[in-house]
């Protein structure tokens, strides 16, 4: 299996919302009240943020397993992780990785930055420290959503 990470095209976004939706529905949502079930929602379907994805404010990022969408990652004001999913058929081998890895290089490379950050939702964290993340403040509540702050800085 080879899987390749690029930069989403524009027709491309209503397939990672989706694909985040369905694998946040399956792993992520009973960690949530239905208030943080439906920011999510409300998050993943903005015009706002799809604009700013448009216009170059918000980047998005897609793994592929030959044409098909396996994964998707998405950065916003540089250097936040703002999304993180994988299909749940390509969990364990390696995608989440190679993602992460892109978007190290590319805040890396491209934006001038040595640290990327993220808040963690519960499932997540044990992904995110093996991949060199660490706690900077212990879980989180906004708007029903659960998170943990974290921080990998590069060199």
């Amino acid at each position: 299996m080879k899987i390749t990470v690029r930069s989403a095209y524009r027709d491309e976004w209503d397939d990672a919302m989706a694909l985040a939706w369905r694998t946040f529905m399956k792993f992520e949502a009973a960690d949530y009240t239905q208030q943080g079930i439906k920011s999510f929602q409300d998050f993943i379907t903005d015009n706002v943020l799809y604009r700013m994805f448009v216009i170059g404010l918000y980047q998005l990022f897609a793994a592929f397993d030959g044409s098909r969408m396996v994964g998707m990652i998405s950065l916003r004001n540089q250097t936040h992780i703002s999304l993180l999913f994988v299909d749940e058929q390509y969990h364990r081998m390696g995608v989440g990785r190679n993602l992460i890895e892109h978007i190290c290089n590319y805040v890396l490379c491209e934006e001038g930055q040595s640290h990327v950050t993220v808040n963690a939702a519960p499932y997540a964290v044990d992904f995110y420290h093996k991949v060199g993340f660490c706690d900077t403040h212990d879980e989180e509540i906004s708007e029903g959503i659960r998170y943990t702050p974290m921080e990998r800085v590069f060199r």
